[in-house]
């Protein structure tokens, strides 16, 4: 049983894969993802929506956008653009498909956050002053971003044999 033969069995599954990662973004992006211990009593807890806060309220403006971005609004864009491209029709449009590589070659991106948190715990972890804990947040996040690159992925290999299947078929008609 190739996915070829069975298309609406590999959009069922994409389709859940693509909620499944969508609630682990969702979780990911207000669950704790680390803690910062600076001397004995100061302890900050961050997750991607407090740290993006955190940002505007400092004046990081272009951070917040950065981080905002790359973070929320991309990989959200990501998930509805996804789910509209896996409705139904069975039709891969020009358009869809350029959009969708499109998003496959940019959404690499979203992981930027992640690798900021890991700049930022490599350099506190190098210097005696602060110290570091990491929570789920972190590992739901990047398992979010993961599902949501490795469904983007099926989603375009899908998409380009049902489009190179209907123009063979296309072909045989003339």
């Amino acid at each position: 049983m190739t996915d070829s033969v069975y298309p609406h069995r590999k959009l069922l599954q994409l389709r859940w894969l693509l909620l499944i990662s969508s609630s682990l973004l969702i979780a990911g992006l207000f669950l704790p993802m680390l803690t910062i211990s600076q001397f004995v009593f100061i302890r900050n807890e961050f997750s991607v929506i407090s740290g993006i806060t955190e940002l505007w309220k400092a004046g990081q403006y272009i951070l917040f956008v950065v981080i905002g971005c790359f973070s929320v609004i991309i990989p959200l864009t990501k998930i509805a653009l996804l789910f509209k491209l896996l409705q139904s029709d069975n039709k891969p449009h020009p358009i869809k498909m350029k959009l969708l590589r499109l998003m496959h070659d940019y959404g690499r991106w979203a992981m930027l956050d992640v690798m900021v948190v890991a700049m930022l715990i490599v350099t506190v972890k190098m210097g005696a002053i602060a110290s570091i804990q990491i929570h789920p947040g972190l590992y739901v996040f990047g398992a979010a971003v993961l599902l949501i690159m490795l469904t983007t992925q099926s989603t375009v290999k899908l998409l380009e044999s049902q489009q190179t299947s209907s123009s063979d078929s296309n072909q045989r008609i003339i």
